[in-house]
């Protein structure tokens, strides 16, 4: 397996690893998960993501026709996030996509970077990628306190920064749900930063946590919730389609996609709360409360703010009001829920 950076720094804090998407990456350390997802809500969480894939292009033009969002309209400053789709409307990856001035720089999922950058230089683009840097989310309410020199910065804002001397790419964003920052540096630094923000209030904090506060937060992960058989429009992510660029139809999957606007969804990804205290994990059956098959739970686990179980999942278009019924089987048995709002718990960003 495949180790960032930052991997000597977890063990000394006696991190207990785990493979994911290829790396070993901390799943909790000594505090647990429910002190690290905790931390993150009331304070700030340090995660180590340099798993993920950062990605320099010089020409965003010759990217646009990849994804259905208004990338050549990026302002220097700003970040955006977009999507990889295949002809047929699939989602290869979801990523984002920064105008840092100098290069634009994509971040993308760890399962897929390798992939992903294969497919854009399939298709003729000069990619460089970078995926030697060290990437981090200092994420939480005193995120902007422990991080004074990116406080300036609103939601989605992307900069070229120093903080405690080390030059870094911030963006003011994360995927948690609440305030703070992804810092990207070069791979040698990103133990002295970790150590520089640790030092100035944050937790560190793993994987578990991060998965329990982006489900919190409504937001999907790819591989769970999205994936190449899934579309932007029952993925709820129609947000990132620009109205432009479906109108002119000029990316990958256009027709697919303005089909499935124009015709509606067959089936929808939604909240649901669950009554009881039991969680329904991800591919657990969903069926509706006349005991018709309604569809599949994509990711799921006790909410730790919420203190009560919640799941994302796809089901039939006609039951995805917020409200219905539904009946999760778990372990042979039913389990009641319905349908609930996203996010389940509020966003907390900075605009």
């Amino acid at each position: 397996m495949a180790k960032t950076p930052l991997d000597a720094l977890h063990r000394r804090l006696g991190a207990r690893m785990v493979d994911f998407a290829g790396y070993e990456m901390p799943l909790h350390y000594a505090a647990g998960i429910m002190a690290e997802h905790q931390a993150c809500r009331s304070a700030a969480a340090l995660f180590d993501v340099s798993h993920m894939g950062q990605v320099e292009i010089a020409d965003p033009a010759s990217f646009a026709p990849l994804v259905p969002g208004d990338v050549t309209g990026l302002k220097p400053g700003r970040q955006r996030y977009t999507l990889l789709l295949n002809e047929a409307g699939g989602i290869l990856d979801d990523l984002m996509m920064a105008n840092l001035g100098a290069h634009f720089q994509l971040v993308l999922n760890a399962g897929r970077k390798a992939a992903d950058v294969a497919h854009m230089r399939g298709l003729g683009l000069d990619v460089h990628p970078r995926f030697d840097r060290a990437l981090l989310a200092l994420q939480g309410p005193r995120a902007a306190a422990l991080c004074p020199e990116a406080a300036h910065l609103k939601f989605m804002d992307a900069a070229t920064l120093e903080i405690g001397g080390i030059a870094c790419g911030v963006t003011r964003s994360g995927y948690t749900g609440e305030d703070g920052f992804e810092i990207g540096c070069a791979g040698e630094a990103g133990e002295t930063l970790a150590e520089l923000l640790l030092a100035r209030g944050a937790a560190p904090a793993g994987l578990g946590a991060r998965d329990s506060l982006r489900l919190e937060a409504g937001l999907c992960l790819y591989g769970n919730d999205i994936d190449e058989s899934t579309d932007p429009v029952s993925a709820g992510l129609t947000f990132a389609l620009s109205k432009k660029r479906l109108a002119a139809g000029d990316f990958i999957g256009a027709a697919a996609v303005n089909k499935i606007l124009a015709e509606g969804p067959a089936e929808r990804l939604v909240g649901i709360r669950l009554e009881g205290r039991a969680p329904a994990r991800a591919g657990t059956e969903i069926r509706a409360h006349n005991g018709e098959a309604a569809g599949r739970v994509t990711s799921g686990l006790f909410s730790p703010t919420l203190g009560a179980p919640i799941a994302l999942g796809y089901v039939r278009a006609q039951q995805a009001a917020p409200g219905t019924a539904l009946d999760l089987i778990v372990r042979g048995r039913a389990l009641p829920g319905q349908v609930a709002p996203l996010p389940f718990v509020p966003h907390h960003y900075v605009r």
